[in-house]
């Protein structure tokens, strides 16, 4: 089960990963369950996207809503 933080976190990497601080402790946990990977950096730090399963997590928030 996602934490308020992990769930909020997995959102803002969906809608706006270059707002995204590397350092959150959220990614961790997030990257561990396969719901975020980093792409390869271009010029500067490597931006978050949602895999495939994270965007299945987030359509499923959706409908619960």
């Amino acid at each position: 089960m996602l934490s308020p933080h992990e769930l909020a976190t997995l959102m803002l990497v969906k809608d706006a990963p270059e707002r995204i601080e590397a350092d959150r402790a959220e990614l961790g946990a997030l990257r561990a369950l396969k719901l975020i990977a980093s792409d390869p950096p271009e010029p500067g730090f490597p931006v978050p996207r949602v895999t495939p399963r994270g965007d299945a997590v987030l359509r499923a928030v959706a409908r619960v809503r």
